[in-house]
C-alpha cells in the first residue's frame, strides 16, 4: 500500500512538475502537497493513519498537482463542462478542500478523544473546514497582493464575481458530504487500528 501511494504520489509530482503552465503557480499549488507528504512520512510510525485517509490525502494531492501543472482555470477536461462558460476545476479543488479535511480532521479528534459526542464533533470539523477554507481565501488574496496581475492564474478566478464565496461553499458541501458519506466506513477502518 505505501509502495503504490508513493509512486502515484512521486509519479504525478513529476509529470505535473515537466512544464507546467506557469512556475510560480505550480510552485505554489503544489506546495501544500509536498507538506503533506513530509508530514505524513515523519508521523507514519507515531501515528499511522486509516488507509481511508490515506487514500483521501493521495486524492487531494494530486488535484492540487494537477492543477498547479494547467493552473485551475486551465485543466482541459474541466474545459466547457456540462456547458459551463468557465473552467470549474477550481470548484472540484475546493470541494476536496473540505472533505479531505474534515476526514482528517474527524480522525484525530476521534482519535485523540477531544471531543464526546458525535454531534458536537460533526459541528466543530465543520467549522474547521470553513476556517480553513476562509484562511486559504486570505492567502490567495495575499498572493494576489504581492504578485499583482501574475497571481491570476493561482487565484482561478476567471472573471467571477463570487469566486471566493462560492469557494467557501464548496468546502462546506465537501466537508459535509464527508461527514455524510464516509462516517460509518472510517468508523470501521478506526476500530482495526
Amino acid at each position: 500500500m505505501r509502495v503504490l501511494w508513493l509512486t502515484v504520489f512521486l509519479l504525478t509530482f513529476i509529470w505535473s512538475a515537466i512544464d507546467p503552465k506557469e512556475l510560480s503557480t505550480w510552485a505554489l499549488e503544489v506546495s501544500p502537497a509536498i507538506i503533506g507528504l513530509a508530514v505524513l512520512v515523519s508521523t507514519r510510525r507515531s501515528f499511522p493513519l486509516t488507509h481511508l485517509l490515506y487514500g483521501l490525502i493521495l486524492l487531494h494531492c494530486v488535484v492540487l498537482m494537477v492543477g498547479g501543472h494547467y493552473t485551475y482555470a486551465e485543466v482541459p477536461l474541466f474545459e466547457g463542462l456540462f456547458g459551463a462558460e468557465r473552467n470549474n476545476y477550481d470548484k472540484l479543488g475546493h470541494f476536496i478542500q473540505g472533505f479531505v479535511p474534515a476526514m482528517i480532521a474527524r480522525e484525530l479528534l476521534i482519535r485523540k478523544r477531544v471531543v464526546n459526542g458525535a454531534a458536537w464533533r460533526n459541528f466543530i470539523i465543520v467549522c474547521f473546514c470553513l476556517a480553513f477554507s476562509a484562511f486559504y481565501e486570505l492567502l490567495e488574496w495575499l498572493a494576489a497582493v504581492m504578485m499583482g496581475s501574475s497571481a491570476d492564474a493561482f487565484l482561478g478566478t476567471q472573471g467571477y464575481q463570487w469566486d471566493t464565496q462560492t469557494d467557501m461553499a464548496m468546502a462546506l458541501l465537501g466537508a459535509v458530504t464527508a461527514l455524510v458519506s464516509l462516517g460509518h466506513i472510517h468508523d470501521r477502518q478506526l476500530e482495526q487500528l
